[in-house]
């Protein structure tokens, strides 16, 4: 393509605190319609704001994980605007002078070269309301009428604005990817696209290769998953190459994503700052954050999850992939670590992790705190394979059963008869049964063919249900199969 893609993105993060930004009205996602709206919610007069202090905090914490400047003076603005699901007529937003600045997250593209993205700004505002659009085709455009709950007007919301920093969708998703990822590992935000915690608004523009001007940005909204957005940034691309290839000229404006049908569509004409009048808060005082309480913050955050994944890789010995996989969420991370305590072997708790664990929790669609299985539970299995206890065969079974219903491995290993059997006195008779019935495979491993021992193990361990030490069987098999 002759062209260079600009994407910048506006990512809207709600903030999991206990109640909304300047009232005590609870913060609960998928209650009955307006039962969570107060006065303060609903804008009515003579009713004066009060800045949630825990949600400031979370916002610091964000920044903090992000790499940004804190600034020590803050405040509130009016941003000023007519929309129904807004019942004041106005938002409470920061301008000029948001909390944090000039931050920065790393992607890693699939081709495994690195590429830093700049964070602009991260400011905290209160969200809007919700507008449900009913009859017609319930789009807004086509919809007969418009329901307005206002449960979500006033949560606390934090908008990361990047700097126009991405050339691809591709890099768009790895850093929305990244930054749900941090944010979510940090415990600011639960980051659910589908439940409206995390929104993302994208700009994109065309300039010609090697020319320094940006080209003019369309921005893109009504987008309900990572997918979607890099699904609509790739058709925007291709739309603007098109405009501009035929000699046509991009028209600043606000464009639709329409999932069923894979397009952009245009909605309105785009609204530039000044548009809202913003103007100080005048219910508000300034945010006055010291650096001691931003180090006090910031003590209380977890390791993050590139220190962490550096870490196993260094103290655990774990390969990269690995590594990677198992610090893609922090309650997974957390599980590897409390079962190392008990078994001190961390690549077997990988192994099955990654394996085993890993294919239940995508089948049933859980997180793994949402299983019966525990951590040291796990490593308690571990340490029965390691002595020899159970095979890794009943291993399988085993890990099935704690997963569903959870319990002492030993008990259960009794209960359900599945101890190794380790004796080479009762090993010995299902040994040499193999191998008289299998005259053709001993002459394989006689003419040379030494895998074929393989297929004996198989052999005792099917007779035995799994339960056969296979390193005893196999000595046992190499002993009568060399006489």
């Amino acid at each position: 393509m002759a062209y260079e893609t600009v994407i910048g993105l506006e990512v809207h993060v709600e903030l999991n605190t206990k109640t909304k930004l300047f009232c005590g009205c609870e913060n609960r996602f998928a209650a009955e319609p307006n039962s969570l709206a107060c006065p303060v919610c609903l804008g009515l007069p003579g009713l004066l704001p009060v800045v949630n202090k825990r949600a400031v905090e979370k916002h610091i914490m964000a920044a903090i994980a992000l790499g940004c400047e804190i600034l020590e003076y803050s405040k509130f603005d009016r941003k000023n605007y007519y929309y129904p699901d807004m019942p004041k007529n106005y938002q409470i937003s920061q301008y000029d002078l948001p909390i944090a600045i000039k931050g920065c997250l790393e992607i890693e593209k699939s081709d495994g070269t690195k590429k830093v993205i700049g964070i602009t700004r991260i400011h905290l505002e209160e969200d809007t309301g919700k507008s449900i659009h009913g009859g017609g085709s319930g789009s807004i455009m086509e919809s007969d009428y418009t329901l307005l709950d206002y449960n979500r007007a006033g949560v606390p919301l934090m908008e990361i604005v990047s700097e126009p920093d991405m050339r691809s969708p591709e890099e768009a998703y790895l850093y929305l990817t990244g930054l749900k990822k941090i944010l979510n590992w940090i415990g600011v935000s639960d980051c659910k696209m589908e439940q409206g915690s995390l929104r993302c608004d994208a700009n994109i523009s065309l300039r010609k290769k090697g020319e320094l001007e940006f080209g003019v940005k369309t921005e893109i909204k009504n987008m309900n998953s990572f997918k979607s957005v890099r699904s609509a940034l790739e058709f925007e691309e291709k739309r603007q190459a098109e405009v501009l290839e035929n000699g046509g000229k991009i028209s600043q404006e606000t464009r639709g994503w329409e999932e069923d049908k894979g397009i952009t569509v245009s909605m309105r004409s785009k609204e530039d700052a000044h548009d809202y009048r913003y103007f100080p808060e005048p219910d508000l005082a300034p945010l006055k954050i010291s650096r001691e309480w931003v180090d006090e913050i910031g003590k209380d955050l977890p390791e993050l999850p590139d220190d962490r994944r550096e870490r196993f890789i260094r103290e655990y010995r774990l390969p990269e992939y690995d590594a990677g996989v198992l610090t893609t969420s922090r309650e997974m991370s957390d599980f590897l670590e409390e079962a190392v305590v008990v078994c001190n072997d961390p690549k077997q708790v990988s192994n099955w992790l990654m394996s085993d664990i890993s294919k239940y929790l995508n089948e049933k669609q859980v997180e793994i705190q949402e299983t019966k299985l525990s951590a040291s539970t796990l490593g308690g299995m571990i340490n029965m394979i390691k002595k020899g206890t159970i095979s890794g065969k009943i291993g399988k079974k085993l890990i099935a059963e704690l997963l569903n219903k959870g319990g002492d491995p030993e008990e259960i290993v009794k209960k359900k008869g599945w101890i190794q059997v380790s004796s080479e006195e009762e090993l010995l008779p299902l040994v040499k049964e193999a191998i008289d019935a299998n005259p053709k495979a001993v002459e394989e491993y006689l003419g040379g063919k030494k895998s074929a021992i393989g297929f004996f193990v198989g052999q005792v361990m099917k007779a035995t249900g799994g339960k056969a030490n296979p390193g005893v069987v196999n000595k046992i098999l190499m002993r009568e199969l060399e006489k």
